[in-house]
């Protein structure tokens, strides 16, 4: 009835996945200016992303539903984490861009 382990491991598999989804974002986004077919290059980056997210999903949460649940949570998680730190990364790319100026 207790699943506590198995949600722990549910919810650090999401983490790392989360790890590597957005970082996997990250790297297809640095490179897209100098791709020669950066729409292709995008569809790809996105299908593998997206296969790798599944099938760990799937095997990680064994047909339990709270495992799932787990698993998203240390996903989104990483989400909110890479999102603020690249919001600060513009916002201060912007800032030196403008000579440290503010509207």
């Amino acid at each position: 009835m207790n699943d506590l382990p198995g949600m722990m491991l549910a919810m650090a598999v999401g983490l790392a996945m989360g790890a590597v989804y957005f970082g996997g974002l990250w790297l297809t986004l640095q490179r897209l200016p100098t791709s020669s077919s950066p729409g292709l290059l995008m569809a790809v980056s996105y299908i593998v992303r997206l296969g790798l997210i599944l099938v760990s999903l799937y095997l990680v949460m064994d047909g339990r539903w709270e495992r799932a649940l787990a698993f998203m949570v240390g996903f989104t998680v990483v989400r909110i984490i890479t999102s603020r730190r690249w919001a600060k990364e513009d916002k201060d790319k912007s800032a030196s861009a403008d000579g440290g100026a503010e509207d």
